[in-house]
């Protein structure tokens, strides 16, 4: 039986959640004052020691609600060799490698180990952090598991499982690994469970790992933030002109944009979008799941810092990202999961800021816009007309083009002839006239050559059945002549290489050429 939470903004600080004297500090330092709903209601309790299932929308604070009470518990107790005493997952290296940074910001009065396993380092540099023992251990699913295979890490001294972006975890796949490393942990460990929606899947999950939790819940699951604009944006459905479509709306929103995502389907189309936009002197970035994970960070810590205007990227870049001031998302292709929507768009108006995003929109794909809306409960305006005047706008240009072929057809059936498709086509109806032209007289040769033929071929039969019997060449041998590869076959030393047909040239070779 979960116990149920309700938070609506509380006027509280944070001095009034129980953290304690090092933590406040830190977040003083850092310029906070008052905690978000979601923080407000889920650390009071993680800080008793019970399992929290917070479910909030993207960019409300999730991850301060898990830190800060972490650290405060992290203050008594030493971490032992290759024991971690708390274990955080998260779906993606870019999420692991944030976490990180917030422990090493609010932590900075701790002398907390805090080791990393994430995909594109190098394995040993992680085992050295492992063997001095670690506070607190972030990792993908897949690397901690390589590690507790190695033989290098022992799962029985966590005490606090932390489980971050667990739609996001059920979307790539994580869940079964996911299952297994919760059977490596102590039963009587503490759960904190965060997830932006709630699908059917995630709350099985919630039965399965947490005892008796206590639920928070500050906003509608899949909803959106009230302070971002939304606008949907028609297109025609070729990549060029998406990406004029594109360029329209980034030089129309120029003195509103400080800094834009740009997000994709696909890693190719990442590449393709990316090489456009430098092509026409924007400054852009890429970030997409090939990537080296040196160049991932390196990408998005000159967004950060604003060496960068344009950052195109895949859905690595959806979920989670603490980027806090981005001005504008646009959505080059819209999500085929609905939920990544919510979790696109959330990239800007974070932290009480207002942000804009424009989705472009071809008429393919209006069931995924459907189930877009359906999610968020709401339609999105229009910003140029809906997807009816999309699809005839397509369809218009294509008739022509129909058209045009079937009205040439019809023009020949109804004047009785045929006529060529142009020059090529001329060409290839003279070079066939050419061809059949001798095969005609061939037809109407004089019937006393064809008599004169038949006696010749007759005579030449006679005269080889009077010859000696010759041996027949073997099957082997008709095979080589006609180009076949057989190894078995081999020429006798004092057989005599024959030259051309040799005596028994066909009838048909010996008649003389008509001119």
């Amino acid at each position: 039986m979960q116990a149920e939470t309700t938070v609506e903004a509380p006027e509280v600080t944070f001095a009034d959640l129980g953290l304690s004297q090092k933590v406040l500090s830190a977040v003083h330092d850092a310029g906070y004052v008052n905690p978000t709903p979601i923080q407000a209601g889920a650390i009071p309790h993680a800080l008793q020691g019970k399992d929290v299932l917070g479910i909030a929308q993207t960019g409300t604070g999730k991850t301060a609600a898990f830190v800060l009470p972490m650290i405060t518990r992290l203050e008594k107790g030493r971490a032992r060799a290759r024991m971690p005493r708390t274990l955080i997952l998260e779906p993606t290296r870019e999420l692991a490698a944030q976490v990180e940074e917030n422990f090493v910001k609010y932590g900075k009065n701790h002398r907390l180990n805090i080791a990393l396993l994430i995909g594109g380092v190098s394995f040993d540099e992680q085992e050295k952090k492992l063997e001095r023992g670690a506070d607190v251990l972030i990792a993908t699913p897949g690397r901690l598991l390589d590690h507790f295979e190695r033989g290098k890490l022992l799962l029985t001294g966590v005490d606090i499982l932390v489980i971050d972006e667990a739609d996001r975890m059920l979307d790539m796949g994580f869940i079964p690994d996911i299952e297994r490393i919760a059977k490596l942990i102590p039963f009587t460990r503490q759960t904190l469970f965060f997830s932006a929606t709630m699908p059917p899947e995630i709350t099985k999950l919630t039965e399965q790992f947490l005892q008796a939790p206590v639920r928070i819940e500050v906003s509608k699951a899949a909803s959106t933030g009230v302070n971002i604009v939304q606008r949907l944006v028609k297109s025609k459905s070729k990549g060029w002109d998406k990406r004029e479509t594109l360029r329209k709306l980034i030089r129309a929103e120029e003195d509103e944009l400080k800094n834009a995502i740009i997000f994709c389907n696909r890693k190719v189309d990442v590449s393709e979008l990316f090489r456009s936009l430098v092509k026409h002197d924007f400054d852009a970035g890429a970030l997409h799941g090939d990537m080296d994970q040196r160049a991932r960070m390196a990408m998005l810590a000159a967004f950060r810092e604003g060496k960068l205007k344009l950052l195109v990227a895949s859905d690595v870049a959806a979920r989670g990202l603490d980027i806090p001031d981005v001005s504008h998302v646009f959505n080059f292709d819209v999500p085929i999961h609905a939920e990544d929507y919510v979790h696109r768009i959330g990239r800007t108006g974070r932290a009480g800021r207002s942000g804009k995003s424009f989705t472009i929109v071809t008429r393919s794909d209006g069931k995924y816009l459907d189930a877009i809306e359906k999610l968020i409960g709401k339609e999105i305006e229009w910003m140029d007309g809906d997807l009816s005047t999309v699809a005839q706008d397509d369809a218009e240009e294509e008739a022509p083009r129909r058209g045009r072929g079937k009205g040439r057809e019809r023009g020949r059936a109804s004047s009785g002839e045929r006529k060529p498709r142009g020059e090529k086509r001329a060409r290839r109806d003279e070079a066939e006239e050419a061809v059949a032209e001798p095969i005609q007289v061939a037809e109407e040769a004089p019937a006393e050559d064809k008599q004169a033929r038949r006696e010749a071929i007759k005579a030449d039969n006679a005269e080889r059945k009077a010859k000696p019997e010759q041996p027949r060449q073997r099957e082997d041998d008709n095979r080589r002549d006609r180009g076949g590869r057989n190894n078995n076959w081999r020429r006798e030393d004092d057989e005599p290489s024959p030259i051309g047909f040799g005596d028994d040239m066909p009838a048909f070779m010996k008649i003389p050429a008509r001119v």
